[in-house]
């Protein structure tokens, strides 16, 4: 089959499109034929490398990924060949503590699909049954394949870590990367006031269009914080929702209100700053981390698109043998939603930048009864 591999860490011309062999299911897995897989951030740094972190090579990249099962390993009777599915990348060992209490992010040895395993840059994948999900059946291929990651780490940041309400405003940096887009929606499904900042007029404007009620633009306001403080009355955010590190931190402290929420689940600008510690416990700061999420919590946002037909926002959609040029689209930071890639090829009218519908509006309830409604 063919995949997108590398031989070692390094810039893009180390992501090599090349024939190698097809994976076989183990006990307890699928195999799956792969319609569609989404970019990631973090293919970033799995292609440039971590100290002290060796690959078996090749190595192939991808995280995001959604198809139809090929074939059941032994022991696996939830998952049947024909079945649509997309895959939960996060990877737990099912034994530890936080495991055992439904925690799988915090696994002690937590590991992500296309970073501890293969990936998902390819024609055909094994995966863990375990993390393989039934598609919305509202959702095509390529919008399945734009979930997965970045919309249950935007739902575990706002909806189990900041406990969001209806009502509450959200501040989210950087708008048009996967995780800004998938908190825009969410927030606006769960009722929340949503300002959004970035340096392209465009973007902003597109977010609006996704439900954004104020957006900043930080290239024309040098201070950001004041800027918001302005939208809010002087109050100040009730929760940042940060995916962008060193760069917006100081700002995220001025910003926010007494009592906020900070969320934090990337640095893109870097992952060392300086902390005012005063500020911290003077105005009652709660500052979080979050990676991914729980079995569960990937079940609550599946049924929250399935209950309000979200549609996750697409950018652009490339055939796979294209991967260099779509990485390239995601590193210069040009895109707006997930750059999908398609092993089996797409016409050359999707082989632009678009972006799919996506949910604009409140629906609370929906949010409420996630837990209980199972994807379509």
């Amino acid at each position: 089959m063919k995949a997108a591999v590398i031989f070692e860490n390094g810039d893009l011309e180390c992501i090599k499109f090349e024939e190698v062999p097809s994976p076989v299911p183990g006990p307890g897995e699928i195999l799956l034929d792969v319609h569609a897989a989404a970019l990631n951030h973090l293919d970033i740094w799995v292609r440039r490398g971590r100290p002290g972190v060796e690959l078996p090579v090749p190595h192939i990249l991808g995280s995001d990924a959604a198809g139809v099962v090929l074939e059941a390993g032994e022991g696996v009777d939830h998952v049947r060949p024909g079945d649509a599915v997309l895959i939960n990348p996060g990877l737990s060992c099912g034994r530890c503590e936080f495991c055992r209490r439904g925690e799988q992010s915090e696994c002690i040895s937590f590991g992500i699909v296309g970073m501890a395993r293969p990936g998902t840059f390819a024609e055909r994948v094994v995966a863990p049954a375990m993390n393989v999900f039934a598609k919305p059946s509202h959702l095509s291929m390529t919008e399945a394949a734009a979930l997965p990651l970045a919309y249950v780490t935007a739902w575990r940041m706002l909806m189990s870590r900041a406990r969001l309400r209806p009502g509450e405003t959200v501040l989210i940096h950087g708008i048009g990367g996967g995780v800004a887009l998938a908190g825009l929606q969410l927030a606006r499904l769960a009722g929340a006031r949503v300002v959004v900042t970035s340096s392209s007029d465009d973007k902003l404007l597109r977010a609006r269009e996704f439900g954004a009620d104020d957006c900043v633009n930080y290239a024309t306001n040098p201070c950001l914080s004041e800027a918001i403080r302005d939208l809010t009355g002087g109050r100040g955010v009730d929760i940042v929702l940060d995916t962008v590190g060193a760069a917006t931190w100081s700002e995220n402290f001025k910003a926010v209100r007494r009592g906020g929420r900070i969320v934090h689940c990337g640095v893109t600008t870097g992952a060392e700053t300086t902390v005012n510690i005063s500020q911290l416990y003077w105005n009652h700061l709660v500052v979080m981390g979050s990676t991914m999420g729980s079995d569960d919590e990937f079940r609550q946002m599946l049924a929250a698109v399935s209950a309000s037909r979200m549609r996750p926002v697409v950018d652009s959609i490339y055939p796979l043998n294209r991967v260099c040029e779509a990485t390239l689209r995601m590193e210069s930071g040009e895109q707006f939603g997930k750059i999908v890639l398609v092993p089996g090829g797409v016409p050359d009218a999707l082989n632009k930048p678009r972006a799919e519908s996506g949910f604009r509006g409140h629906n609370f309830e929906a949010v409420q009864e996630a837990g209980s409604v199972e994807a379509e």
